[in-house]
């Protein structure tokens, strides 16, 4: 049985998500679930903090793009930190690296 976790904390510059566990189909509604309930300014920053993260599949890249499109309709931006090698080889190889701003592993989540 997949399990995730999400812990939610609001920061100066934003929503900051720590995302640990399974992302995958029988987890991956509950992080779009999550994300579109969050009420997002213009000009905030939505981190997702992925460090705890152990698998991801297709259907957690879906979520993240979802976490994407709800933020950038929101005149947000978002941020992925501390993601897991193993996941930002998949970002990379899709071409997703290319749109989601990822911050050093060592890098402050948010202020």
């Amino acid at each position: 049985m997949s399990r995730l976790t999400i812990t939610t904390r609001t920061t100066a510059t934003g929503p900051l998500l720590r995302i640990a566990g399974d992302l995958d189909y029988a987890t991956s509604e509950e992080l779009r679930t999550h994300v579109t309930g969050l009420r997002l300014e213009p000009g905030q920053c939505l981190v997702l903090e992925l460090g705890g993260m152990e698998f991801c599949d297709s259907s957690g890249i879906t979520a993240l793009l979802v976490a994407r499109h709800h933020a950038t309709a929101a005149g947000a931006d978002v941020a992925l930190t501390a993601v897991p090698d193993h996941t930002r080889r998949i970002l990379r190889i899709v071409g997703l690296d290319q749109i989601f701003t990822i911050r050093p592993d060592g890098a402050p989540a948010a202020s």
